[in-house]
């Protein structure tokens, strides 16, 4: 403690801060405040005590020592005359507070780490009270429900459950709270806008000097798990049912060839004119059908198919369209019009012609009796790289594809009948005229054959959209064609440097441009582009846009001029044009060439680009 006057003066000063001056009393007695510390620490000081001397009131504020930095609480009181009407001296007590200033430093610095920590989570991180509010919530908790963490300190937890789940909710809270372990409980919650999406909610008790003041947990996104579960589950049925199918189509085969056979016989016995002959006849037929319809059950079973052939869809799809049964169908939906959109240059597939076209057919039929009134059926067929996986009714890996599209707009089909919509003899359709309910599983049994993907889109009342994704391939066709030679496209032994993270489409396009006469080198990724490119020259380079893991097609191609500021090079890619592909041009690049590699299209591209003037 000390005592200072009007002038800053110090008046008199206790053994306790004496010490930290290290000088005898009468060394300090009547120098002022600023001959010992900072002009920062003066000012401060100054403000204050002028201050009390105006206002006549003590303050406290907080002070760290420019001689040692340690913190102290200062108390700064005015000492007034006999009269009491003025103020003659301050006096100034100041308490050590290094410690408590210490542990608050590290308090702070810890919850800022655990704030940083949390808010790097994918999954929200949570803490409620005992009134089930939230008194904090993690980055990732604006991410997964769309309201942001201010706004979401103001709810209940409870709230952001589906109102079906909120009771089982609050029960198990308050299990967690009579000290029973949550090992994760999985609920549906509700987004801002209204989206569902299923959770685990892992959480336990906050419990300070052994008392529950709250609950403190995370809550995980399981929709990609549900999803899987969910394809895994189909797969499992569709394999179960395909087993059972199998087994009955093989005993049904043995009871028709047996009516069949005598049918046949009968009819060759029985004359024209007999009354007995038409009877016979018509098990002939019924027999047939029930043949057609195990032959249906086999493919089902996926037991039936066998890919042989090299395949145009494009042509399954023509010679559909001029059968019999396509004109009986436009016969039965009139007012239905159909549509075709055939992708040009379609890759071909293998597969077989005759289970492709009854897949076709069973689409295009489905969508027709989906539509109850007026309505289109459209069926389109295109080539599409995947860079990435697409997750939808299917998981459909990475590769090139040729994709066949059947859609209408009719009523659509609900959630609950999505799931089952490929299981065989499940239909909601007129029995008779619409089928026996095999056609979608036939659907089903093909494509898992022919190694390809179904994604299945639909809304109540909007349509319904089948995707099929076929492993699409270069082999020619079986049949002899005519083929469109390639001169104008061919390279004269100029070095291409191929950049793709893909080792099959590296492949392909080193094959392409191989064949086209060109010098080929490929690299697996943007860095090795850049470092093959410091020892070697290459008069374009082709490169993929998207690349993972490492820098993608922008990124390499800035490095890369950095080396070479005049480097040709054409841009390819699974995706549509993006902005970073718009960015690699306006730095210098050619071409955007998109996946899969096609002889024409990337010769033309690589062609035009080396003839290009810099």
């Amino acid at each position: 403690m000390y005592l200072m006057d009007r002038d800053y003066r110090y008046l008199s000063m206790n053994d306790g801060y004496l010490s930290r001056f290290n000088l005898p009393l009468d060394k300090i007695i009547g120098r002022t405040y600023g001959e010992f510390h900072s002009q920062e620490s003066t000012r401060t000081f100054v403000e204050t005590v002028d201050h009390v001397f105006e206002s006549g009131r003590p303050i406290q504020i907080e002070h760290r020592s420019d001689r040692d930095g340690r913190y102290f609480l200062r108390t700064f009181s005015p000492v007034r005359s006999p009269d009491g009407k003025a103020t003659t001296a301050v006096t100034v007590v100041s308490k050590d507070i290094t410690a408590r200033k210490q542990a608050e430093d590290a308090l702070r610095e810890s919850e800022e780490k655990y704030r940083t920590m949390a808010d790097s989570l994918p999954q929200i991180i949570f803490e409620t009270d005992l009134q089930d509010r939230f008194t904090f919530v993690n980055s990732a908790a604006s991410v997964m429900t769309g309201y942001t963490q201010e706004f979401l300190t103001e709810l209940y937890a409870a709230q952001l459950i589906a109102p079906e789940d909120r009771k089982r909710a609050r029960s198990n809270m308050e299990r967690i709270l009579a000290g029973e372990e949550s090992a994760g409980n999985e609920y549906t919650c509700l987004r801002k806008d209204g989206s569902r999406y299923p959770v685990s909610i892992h959480s336990s008790t906050i419990t300070p000097d052994n008392q529950i003041v709250g609950l403190r947990g995370f809550v995980v996104d399981i929709t990609q798990r549900k999803q899987m579960e969910g394809r895994l589950r189909r797969a499992e049925k569709m394999e179960a049912l395909g087993t059972l199918a199998g087994g009955v189509a093989h005993d049904l085969n043995n009871v028709l060839g047996v009516l069949v056979g005598y049918s046949e016989l009968l009819l060759m016995e029985i004359p024209e004119e007999h009354p007995w002959r038409e009877h016979v006849s018509q098990v002939m037929q019924s027999s047939q059908r029930a043949t057609a319809m195990i032959q249906d059950l086999l493919t089902m079973a996926r037991r039936g198919v066998l890919v042989s052939e090299v395949v145009n869809l494009n042509e399954v799809i023509t010679d559909y369209l001029e059968t019999p049964e396509f004109e009986k169908l436009k016969s039965y939906h009139p007012s239905v019009v159909f549509k075709t959109e055939l992708g040009k240059s379609l890759l071909n597939i293998n597969g077989s012609p005759v289970h492709l076209g009854k897949t076709i057919m069973n689409l295009v039929s489905n969508a027709s009796e989906a539509i109850s009134d007026q309505g289109e059926v459209t069926i389109r067929t295109e080539i599409r790289y995947l860079d990435k996986p697409i997750r939808g009714y299917d998981e459909v890996k990475e590769g090139d594809y040729v994709v066949l599209t059947v859609s209408d707009n009719g009523m659509g089909i609900s959630a609950k009948d999505i799931e089952k919509i490929f299981e065989p003899f499940y239909t909601k359709k007129v029995m008779g005229r619409s089928g026996t309910g095999l056609g979608l599983a036939v659907v089903w049994g093909t494509v898992k054959d022919h190694n390809g993907y179904i994604d299945v889109r639909s809304e109540t009342g909007k349509g319904s959209t089948f995707i099929i994704y076929l492993p699409a391939t270069r082999e020619e066709l079986t049949r002899d064609e005519e083929k469109t030679a390639p001169a104008q496209y061919m390279g004269r032994g100029e070095s291409i440097l191929v950049v793709d993270d893909v080792t099959a489409q590296r492949e392909v396009a080193t094959s392409v441009l191989t064949k086209l006469a060109y010098a080929v080198d490929a690299v697996s990724s943007g860095e090795n582009a850049v470092e093959y490119l410091r020892t070697h020259k290459a008069d374009l380079v082709v490169l993929d846009m998207i690349m993972d893991p490492g820098i993608d097609g922008l990124d390499t191609y800035k490095r890369i001029l950095e080396i070479n500021p005049k480097q040709k090079a054409i841009i390819v890619s699974g995706f549509s044009e993006t902005d970073r592909v718009h960015q690699a041009q306006a730095l210098g690049a050619g071409a955007y060439v998109k996946k899969p590699y096609l002889l024409e299209r990337l010769g033309k591209a690589v062609r035009q680009e080396l003839a290009r003037l810099i």
